[in-house]
């Protein structure tokens, strides 16, 4: 098994579980749906400058081939960029569980067995 497809299975297993977490009705695992989105975006940038093993990561002299260090500037951007939005997503759902008095997505109780018997009799 190459280095390259474990990375890319790293990725895959990243992008799934954020889409699972992004589409549930509770605001905690979107917020941990995104984070891991963003896990795996930085994965991806990392692994766009050619993943090479033992390579310095700046020009050397005698070594004739050395690590991209475009893609470790992005990722740290991304780092800072994805802290950011964060803080702010998890802002938000704070101030929508204040106002609403739920976690849901979209500001809607769950449907209880109870509340549901009841509007039926």
């Amino acid at each position: 098994m190459s280095l390259e497809f474990l990375v890319a299975s790293a990725i895959a297993v990243l992008v799934a579980g954020g889409i699972y977490l992004v589409l549930r009705a509770r605001t905690f695992q979107v917020v941990l749906g995104l984070t891991l989105i963003s896990y795996a975006i930085n994965l991806f940038l990392f692994a766009i400058g050619r993943l090479v093993v033992d390579a310095p990561p700046l020009y050397a002299k005698v070594v004739t081939h050395h690590a991209d260090p475009l893609p470790q500037a992005l990722v740290l951007t991304a780092i800072v960029i994805t802290f950011g939005m964060t803080a702010l997503t998890v802002i938000l759902s704070l101030r929508s569980f204040l106002e609403a008095g739920t976690d849901h997505v979209d500001g809607k109780p769950d449907a209880s067995p109870d509340a549901d018997a009841g509007a039926r009799a």
